[in-house]
């Protein structure tokens, strides 16, 4: 796979950039040496490619985890502890009966304060990663800087239906503008 387009939100490309060029090295590295061809392993099911060979996202996923754990990169993950109510002082929430509820970033390199997300997934989880959740994992003093990686168009084409690409989320970030709250972070747009 490749880097075939960049967006930068909110000073992301500056931050990444100034703080954490090595890093960046690390994460070029790894996409560079994920061979998609190995990940078009799905037959479509859909009406409109039925028969189709497409890339199957959670077995890229899986690709990324394995090389960024190769270099030390880590899943994060905070416990939420909201079952008691603490939030909502009227409401007494129920206790989660399938395990401790958790927020993740997909992965922090140990000693740095860079977060990643790694999205092939549907818009809404792209839009939350950037304006939420890394937000989240900020005010937490967990990660000051976030990197998102998405597929360009070309490569979501090639996928399923519904997974969303870099150029849309591109186009929404710069027309829903920045909060005072949101992060600085680098979109990279990766290609097959």
């Amino acid at each position: 796979m490749k880097i075939v387009a960049q967006y930068d939100f909110n000073g992301g490309k500056n931050a990444v950039f100034s703080k954490y060029g090595a890093e960046l090295a690390q994460i070029e590295a790894v996409i560079n040496s994920i061979d998609s061809t190995l990940y078009k392993t799905k037959e479509s099911t859909e009406k409109t490619m039925m028969g189709k060979m497409l890339f199957a996202p959670m077995e890229i996923n899986k690709a990324f985890k394995a090389e960024f754990a190769k270099i030390g990169w880590k899943n994060h993950k905070v416990n939420c502890d909201y079952v008691h109510g603490e939030y909502l002082p009227e409401y007494k929430a129920a206790r989660a009966t399938r395990g401790q509820p958790f927020r993740d970033m997909d992965f922090v390199k140990p000693g740095t304060k860079l977060g990643i997300e790694v999205q092939f997934g549907k818009y809404a989880f792209m839009v939350y990663n950037v304006c939420a959740k890394m937000t989240i994992f900020s005010n937490m003093g967990l990660i000051d800087t976030g990197i998102e990686i998405v597929p360009v168009k070309n490569f979501a084409d090639e996928m399923s239906t519904g997974v969303s690409y870099f150029e849309q989320f591109a186009w929404d970030l710069h027309h829903r503008g920045t909060a005072n709250i949101d992060i600085p972070v680098l979109i990279l747009g990766i290609d097959a």
